[in-house]
């Protein structure tokens, strides 16, 4: 997971004084991600930052408003894109959360020998719960020693909810060029929206139409040395190993198989990474959504890769 080390980029949200005022426009870049996490449209982790991810999702929604598609939170699109809710919420750090805590192996062999691949800090865990980015939690609880966690505490986090997933999905298309993958529903109105990781070299990205082969939750993950030639451990090991599963795991905590070997959307350890071109050639979605999408998708589900 991502380093706790704080960036600074963009000040703790304001904690709402209003009691009665819901449903209202959201105020800021933090509210913006916050109400398109609502809706199902993932502007990946939570920062307050308004960067290539945030205009993705307000261009998603845009389009399926159908308002003008400027990818900025405009006067029009605050208006149509309602927070229902406070933004900001607690969470009560539990001694369970604190007991699951532990160091993940930094080699394939080490991790291969553990129980299983969790947590490694409380911030980590509270920042996954939270869908939300480890700085913006840190800028959320100035007063915190996240070294130094006791059960009990209170942490003020985003209030995040997801729409009840109503039925199955017709279809989900992902765009390579935006590193998006999007979910619909037989009449094409978009259900869901999310960034997404895709192949660091373009010949191991796949296109056309694929369908989901196979669903497994909490998935244990099978190293393959062949598939890390640049990997001096993997030249040394010359063998599989089986890593257990856990949020660290190297696909998370779902794996969506595809019908092409080797392929398939997955979760990952590095949520705050996802959207580059950086995998071997799965797609990596952060581990929430690839939850949510989990809940969407069937065996069979056509999934559609477009340039």
């Amino acid at each position: 997971m991502a380093s706790s080390a704080l960036v600074g980029v963009a000040p703790a949200p304001k904690q709402p004084i209003e009691t009665n005022s819901y449903p209202r426009p959201p105020e800021g870049i933090f509210e913006v991600q916050l109400a398109l996490a609502h809706l199902g449209i993932s502007p990946g982790s939570l920062d307050g930052v308004s960067g290539p991810k945030t205009r993705l999702a307000l261009m998603a929604f845009q389009q399926r408003e159908s308002l003008p598609v400027t990818g900025e939170p405009d006067a029009s699109t605050k208006k149509r894109l309602l927070l229902a809710t406070p933004p900001i919420t607690n969470y009560t750090v539990r001694a369970e959360d604190l007991t699951r805590l532990q160091p993940v192996g930094k080699t394939w062999l080490e991790k291969s020998e553990q129980n299983r691949l969790d947590y490694e800090t409380i911030l980590e865990l509270v920042a996954e719960k939270a869908q939300s980015h480890p700085n913006l939690i840190q800028r959320l609880n100035p007063a915190i020693d996240w070294t130094n966690m006791v059960a009990g505490t209170s942490v003020t986090i985003p209030s995040v909810e997801r729409p009840p997933v109503r039925g199955k999905a017709a279809f989900a298309r992902i765009h390579l060029e935006s590193r998006t993958l999007q979910v619909f529903d037989e009449n094409t109105n978009l259900v869901a929206h999310f960034p997404c990781s895709i192949a660091a070299f373009a010949e191991k990205r796949p296109s056309g139409e694929l369908h989901v082969a196979v669903m497994a939750p909490n998935p244990n993950y099978t190293f393959d040395p062949e598939n890390f030639p640049e990997s001096a451990e993997a030249r040394e090991l010359n063998r599989r190993l089986i890593v257990p599963p856990g949020p660290n795991n190297p696909v998370g905590t779902v794996w969506i198989g595809l019908d092409k070997p080797g392929y398939g959307i997955h979760g990952t350890p590095r949520p705050e990474q996802v959207g580059r071109a950086e995998s071997h050639g799965c797609f990596r979605l952060a581990n929430w959504n690839a939850e949510y999408f989990s809940q969407l998708a069937w065996v069979g589900m056509p999934v559609y890769v477009d340039p």
